[in-house]
């Protein structure tokens, strides 16, 4: 269940997602709650669609299930932080060095999804200044 509070007129209003009485898990599930009202929403979702995006072609590329995949990891905020997209390629490639299928495609892809996301950082407090 979702409760809306708000202190006073000047107070931003809150959602508090509630557990069962008797649970003693309240304070995660709260922050938990305020998890997506901290990032850009429109970021996350294309986050969220890059991810399943990146599923999908696996899937392809392996030939297999989702649950299937081998156990690997594209960090997409590690690919931002790197200068080129050719530093970028290579790192994709060495993930997929068990791949047997052409993986040229992908890479290529990947790449320019990529190069429309930001890095996602946690957002300043109301109290800091964000950096130049």
């Amino acid at each position: 269940m979702a409760t809306l509070t708000s202190q006073d007129s000047t107070a931003q209003a809150r959602v508090y997602f509630q557990t069962p009485p008797g649970t003693e898990d309240t304070e995660v599930v709260q922050k938990q709650g305020r998890v997506t009202v901290k990032y850009d929403r429109k970021e996350l979702r294309k986050r969220l669609n890059l991810e399943e995006w990146i599923i999908e072609q696996l899937t392809d590329l392996y030939d297999c299930e989702e649950e299937e995949i081998p156990e690997l990891e594209i960090d997409v905020d590690e690919l931002l932080d790197m200068p080129t997209d050719g530093d970028r390629a290579s790192r994709v490639k060495v993930l997929l060095v068990d791949c047997y299928k052409p993986t040229d495609a992908f890479v290529t892809a990947l790449l320019e999804k990529v190069r429309g996301l930001q890095k996602l950082s946690t957002p300043p407090k109301k109290n800091e200044k964000s950096p130049p």
